[in-house]
């Protein structure tokens, strides 16, 4: 499931990143304290938040271009 972050703007772009980071975090402890569902979700959380710092970073370079 890759979700699509290139129709998002950067404001949009954070806050998905900290919800993610945070789902992933709880998942983390779950799967320490004990059962979990799904494994495999941690990977694709892990993968989401790559794409979307990558996003970011294209943006924050796309803007300092602007500027320059």
């Amino acid at each position: 499931m890759k979700n699509s972050f290139k129709d998002m703007k950067l404001e949009e772009l954070l806050v998905k990143r900290e919800e993610l980071r945070k789902k992933y975090f709880d998942l983390r402890f779950q799967m320490v304290v004990g059962h979990v569902e799904n494994p495999l979700e941690k990977r694709n959380l892990r993968r989401q938040i790559a794409r979307i710092e990558t996003r970011i970073a294209e943006a924050k370079r796309k803007s300092l271009a602007e500027k320059a």
